[in-house]
């Protein structure tokens, strides 16, 4: 009878304990700008894993011992795809829990930009960096897609609804935060329109073609970048073209990067009597996190802004 009511009190105890969740699945993501935004979808579940951590730059990444196994382990990597993360093609075909952005239905893609101002890809046996390839390929997306809000938001609802089919017993909590985000995202849009606007006119130099999706969705002027390749040096016959270039658009500034252009953004800024700037399109010097790309995006915002309005 002892035995009974021991027996009967420890089935009452266990239906009474709620059964333990299973542990979130493991997320990997390769360059800052999409591990803010799947970190934004996961927020209080789980951080997704880094592929390009610290300041490293994602162009010419070299992978680490440390990355394939975490690819190994996780149960879904997000990229932007194949013409962004070269040096991921030949992991990416053999892992096939992936996401990746540039094949997301209905997201907006541009091609690469080349020539003129945007200075022609390479036509030989020359190494060509991410997004750079020869002729016979240019129609190759420009992988900067990420700097275009509607993209990012579709980003969102494509992790959201890849999660909730791993993770069925969070899919309202990854529901809920991927409305959020997306607020945030309409919220920055309309700001960024509105500091953008008075500014429309007013061309610049980048130092490489990253940014032609912000660019096309503020209605910017960009008058040419100084490479589309930020691993590659540039030539003085470049520099010059560019100056003449400056001259006759009238621009006001010239941009450089993180860890890239900051002595030929100088030169050229000097030659052409402009000021210098910085932008960071892929968040070199941004710490991960649910807010990053919102600092990303504020930040090339405020950048340009400043720089063209003389500030």
């Amino acid at each position: 009878m002892r035995k009974s009511l021991k027996t009967m009190a420890l089935t009452s105890l266990l239906l009474a304990t709620p059964a333990l969740a299973a542990e979130p699945p493991a997320v990997l993501v390769s360059i800052k700008p999409l591990h803010g935004l799947v970190a934004s979808v996961m927020k209080g579940v789980a951080e997704p894993g880094l592929i390009v951590s610290g300041n490293s730059s994602p162009h010419g990444y070299a992978m680490k011992p440390s990355n394939r196994r975490a690819m190994e382990k996780a149960a879904l990597v997000v990229w932007v795809g194949k013409d962004f993360e070269t040096w991921l093609n030949g992991a990416m075909a053999k892992n096939k829990d992936r996401l990746s952005m540039q094949e997301i239905p209905g997201m907006t893609l541009l091609e690469t930009r080349e020539g003129g101002v945007w200075e022609a890809h390479d036509h030989g046996g020359e190494h060509h960096g991410p997004g750079q390839h020869a002729k016979e390929d240019h129609d190759e997306t420009d992988g900067h897609l990420w700097l275009d809000p509607d993209n990012a938001a579709r980003l969102v609802d494509a992790v959201a609804e890849r999660l909730k089919t791993l993770d069925p017993s969070r899919a309202a909590t990854y529901a809920s935060n991927a409305a959020d985000t997306k607020g945030r995202l309409a919220k920055l849009d309309d700001d960024l329109k509105a500091r953008l606007a008075p500014l429309a006119a007013k061309p610049y130099v980048v130092f490489h073609d990253a940014h032609q999706y912000f660019e096309k969705r503020y209605g910017l002027s960009p008058a040419g970048a100084m490479t589309v390749d930020p691993e590659r040096p540039l030539g003085a016959k470049r520099l010059a073209a560019l100056r003449d270039r400056l001259k006759a658009a009238k621009a006001s500034c010239v941009f450089r990067e993180p860890r890239f252009g900051e002595a030929a953004a100088r030169t050229l800024a000097d030659s052409a009597n402009v000021g210098v700037g910085q932008l960071d399109p892929e968040g070199t010097m941004l710490d991960p996190g649910p807010d990053a790309y919102f600092a990303l995006m504020n930040g090339l915002g405020t950048a340009l802004a400043d720089c063209l309005s003389g500030r």
